[in-house]
């Protein structure tokens, strides 16, 4: 509007009434002007900030700015001789300019709000369903535990030489274990200094007696070796035992499992390698999702339950390092060493 004003009154002849150009050039605040002789050497200024106006590089800089925005308004002086007026957009209107982005910028933080609020709800609404089924688990097996031990014992007392009652014991044992592990998930469990290479030797031998025959454990460590990290056994142990079973369902019963362990600088490593089918690499994230399964009756929460376990009650990771299909899959366990 300043510069049509301009123009206006520069090509009106006497007879118009330019008051009110007039004052639209003499209440102009914001639009900034550079006035100009013909060889464009500065003769005035209006709203531009003092520090430029005293330095003549930057002023140098303004202008040529100027230049390339907008034509100028050429002011014919008579004899031959003009000035000009540069001027560039008003200080609201190249504030405006910016507006779109601004309004765009808290569109897109509402949004992450929104949806980092709904991720925050969903996984809570989760948690709460971990812990119910964990605490109803836990108590639904509790009082049948309870009572099996007691005839377990009467068995024990009244017919000491029958071998079988010996294993009854021993899995009326790892029945009360489990409910211990199932009991703990949703608190906070306790962390102490570990060996695991003791843990991982207990697992296996577990799984061992309760598994096929043609299902092969390798551990290329030895059993003297100590690697201690803050751990909570019966949930560690868990970990290993479902990781394992799931390697077995791989291999249908049937092949070779690998557990190999090494301390590296502020971790410990634990790979965990099977000669089953493999899965494709879409999936190497998915099977730790509740309900992923590729058995007709799996739950598919072996792996869920190991990836909590580990990385939210251990601060440590869990993940497929390597699968190909037809050869097997790799599953990395990484923990931190540090002291408790």
């Amino acid at each position: 509007m300043w510069a049509e004003a301009t123009r206006l009154i520069n090509s009106a002849d006497s007879t118009q009434n330019l008051d009110f150009l007039l004052s639209i050039i003499e209440n102009n605040n914001t639009v900034p002007v550079i006035l100009t002789d013909g060889s464009d050497n500065i003769i005035a200024t209006r709203n531009i900030e003092q520090v430029k106006i005293e330095d003549s590089g930057l002023m140098g800089v303004k202008l040529e700015k100027m230049k390339s925005d907008n034509e100028p308004i050429i002011i014919d002086l008579g004899n031959g001789t003009s000035n000009r007026i540069y001027y560039k957009d008003s200080i609201i209107l190249s504030q405006l300019m910016y507006y779109p982005f601004i309004q765009l910028g808290f569109i897109i933080l509402f949004i992450l709000a929104s949806y980092l609020a709904l991720s925050s709800s969903r996984k809570a609404e989760q948690n709460r369903v971990w812990v119910g089924m964990s605490k109803e688990t836990a108590h639904q097996l509790g009082t049948p535990t309870t009572s099996m031990s007691g005839w377990i014992e009467i068995l024990q007392n009244n017919y000491p030489d029958i071998p079988v009652t010996k294993e009854l014991a021993l899995d009326v044992k790892r029945l009360e274990k489990v409910t211990e592990r199932f009991s703990r998930i949703g608190s906070k469990p306790s962390l102490t200094q570990e060996n695991i290479t003791s843990l991982i030797q207990n697992s296996v031998n577990y799984l061992k007696t309760r598994s096929s025959s043609k299902v092969l454990f390798v551990l290329p460590f030895s059993p003297d070796e100590e690697i201690n990290i803050p751990v909570n056994p019966p949930l560690f142990e868990w970990v290993i035992e479902n990781v394992c079973k799931n390697a077995i369902d791989a291999m249908e019963g049937d092949g070779e499992i690998t557990i190999r362990v090494e301390e590296a600088e502020k971790h410990a490593i634990i790979d965990i390698s099977d000669t089953g089918k493999g899965m494709p690499k879409s999936a190497w994230k998915k099977v730790f999702n509740p309900g992923f399964t590729t058995k007709k009756r799996g739950w598919g929460l072996g792996l869920s339950l190991a990836k909590r376990i580990i990385e939210e009650y251990h601060h440590g990771r869990i993940f497929v390092k390597s699968s190909e299909i037809g050869k097997g899959t790799c599953i990395r366990i990484m923990m931190k060493t540090g002291i408790v």
